[in-house]
Parts: C-alpha cells; sequence; structure tokens
C-alpha cells in the first residue's frame, strides 16, 4: 500500500432544518424524474422480457432501461435545461452554459432482476453540485430511488434527512392497511448490537474480476450470519438505510449505480464509501472500509 488513500470515506452531514431553497427544488425534480422512470418499468408484464447483452453475457439492456432514461432526462430538462446529464443508457449530455450541476441517472437498476421477473428493480436519480450551505466544494445534494413492484421509494437530500414513501402492500408496509394508502418513514439505519447481521454484495460479469469478489467477500464475512445478492446496488444501499440490510460493500459499481443510495444510507446516519475512481469499493454500514482488499489489477 501507499500513502495516498485508497478509500475516501464520505462524512455524514450534518442535520439542517432549513437546507434552502435550492436543496428542496433539486430534490423534488429527483423525485419526479425517478417516478417518471418507475411508471416506465411499472409498464413490465408477465413472463421474460427481450432483452440485448451489452459487453458480457448476463449484462443485459432492454426497451425498458432506454424509454426510462429518456422520461427521467424529459423531467430534468424541463425543470432545469442548464444542468448537465449523465446516464447508463445515453451517456453525458453537457449544455452550452452549465449551471455546475450534474445529475447522475441509472434507470433501470436490476436489469437482470427486471428481465427474469425478480422484484427488486428500480430507478435511480442524484444530483451533485456546489453546497449551498458551506464552502462551495461539490456534494451530493439530491436522490430518489424508485422500485415499483415493491411499492417503495427513497429520498434524501444533503443534511434533509433520509425517508421513506411506501404504498400498500408494498415491502415495508402494513399488510392490513389501505393498499392505496403511502406511509412516510424517516430512516436511521439498523441496530449495530442486532445478532444474525446481513451482508449484502454483488458481483461483476468479468470472471477474474467476480474471482477478486468473492474471495474479499470471505475477508468480509466474519461478523455477520448470512450474505445477500439482491442484485440492485441502489437498492442495497436504500436497505441498509431502513435497517433491513446492516452493511453492503461492492467492487466495481459505476456512479450511476450508487449516486443516490449513497445519499440516502449517508443521510440515515449510515457510514458511506464512495468509489475513488473506477473501478473501486462501494459500500455502506459499520464496515473497516480501510480493511477492504486492493485492486486485483
Amino acid at each position: 500500500m501507499n500513502d495516498h488513500p485508497k478509500h475516501q470515506q464520505a462524512v455524514v452531514p450534518a442535520e439542517s432544518s432549513s437546507p434552502g431553497e435550492l436543496l428542496k427544488e433539486l430534490l423534488a425534480i429527483a423525485r419526479e424524474a425517478a417516478a417518471a422512470g418507475a411508471a416506465v418499468l411499472a409498464e413490465r408484464g408477465t413472463g421474460r422480457i427481450a432483452a440485448d447483452t451489452k459487453s458480457a453475457a448476463g449484462d443485459w439492456v432492454t426497451d425498458f432501461d432506454r424509454r426510462a432514461e429518456i422520461a427521467v432526462r424529459e423531467v430534468i430538462v424541463a425543470a432545469r435545461p442548464n444542468d448537465e446529464i449523465s446516464g447508463e443508457e445515453y451517456g453525458k449530455t453537457v449544455p452550452e452554459n452549465p449551471t455546475g450541476y450534474r445529475w447522475s441517472i441509472d434507470p433501470l437498476d436490476g436489469t437482470a432482476n427486471f428481465v427474469r421477473g425478480i422484484v427488486y428493480y428500480c430507478t435511480s436519480v442524484a444530483v451533485c453540485g456546489p453546497d449551498p450551505r458551506a464552502t462551495g466544494a461539490e456534494i451530493w445534494l439530491a436522490g430518489a430511488v424508485n422500485a415499483p413492484v415493491l411499492g417503495t421509494e427513497y429520498h434524501a437530500s444533503a443534511g434533509g434527512g433520509a425517508w421513506l414513501n411506501s404504498r400498500g402492500h408494498g415491502s415495508h408496509s402494513n399488510q392490513h392497511t389501505d393498499a392505496g394508502a403511502t406511509h412516510t418513514l424517516r430512516l436511521h439505519g439498523g441496530d449495530r448490537a442486532e445478532a444474525g447481521k446481513l451482508l449484502a454484495t454483488g458481483f461483476g460479469y468479468d470472471a477474474e474480476r467476480r474471482q477478486f469478489q468473492v474471495g474479499a467477500l470471505l475477508g468480509l464475512m466474519p461478523g455477520y450470519a448470512n450474505v445477500r445478492r439482491l442484485g440492485s446496488a441502489a437498492l442495497d444501499l436504500c436497505l441498509v438505510a431502513d435497517g433491513t440490510l446492516d452493511a453492503y460493500a461492492e467492487y466495481g459499481t459505476q456512479e450511476y449505480d450508487w449516486a443516490a443510495g449513497a445519499l440516502i444510507a449517508e443521510e440515515a446516519g449510515i457510514p458511506v464509501l464512495r468509489p475513488v475512481g473506477y473501478p473501486g469499493w462501494q459500500g455502506a454500514g459499520f464496515l473497516d472500509f480501510q480493511a477492504l482488499p486492493d485492486s486485483p489489477q
């Protein structure tokens, strides 16, 4: 190891009762955009969905991915036409007179789940830019993750806390309540002293990277009763934020995978690790981030 930190541990922002009109505006746009993408995903019928292979077997893209990203972009451009946008399917869009704010979009996080009819998939939208509360250093300002089949919407803004809206019989709703009701809960993570802790992770498509990930997982397992691999980094992070999972760590995620979910976990009071460059480690929970192994390259 050299003297330079291989990981960057985020500092949980201090709460603020008045994050400012800009933060409110950005959060409202993020939520509307994520809902627009999720509405496209909700059109999915039964059976398996046709998909094209991108970089490797199992790395799929569908027409739903593309249409959902278009829907997300339309909401953002209508509200803030001079913001930069980075999306998984359509790359980076830089306006002629950029504002210094940039949106990161994953229109369908969990495409393999979506194709096979597994319910853990979502639309993730987040925005970064100058911190309006302090020095102007670039931070993640607002984000939303919307999982249509689960009936859950997670969202957060810098200093404004993390929140879960659940509808009807979604996974976090009371099964005896009205199916059309919406319940709002502020998130504070799970109980650090709870027995039977669950660690979440994910695996890449490249065989060499996957071998590294499996080996690294063995080193992370002490202190955890079991591991879960749900197939959506954004939802893994949100489930750590709401206490369903205790920690999450994955090597090789892209920015659009973690942009919103990391902010949501951070605002729930969870320690968060964002990758420094690509590929790198993404994590959330009370893990020893510095103990994560170096890159296999």
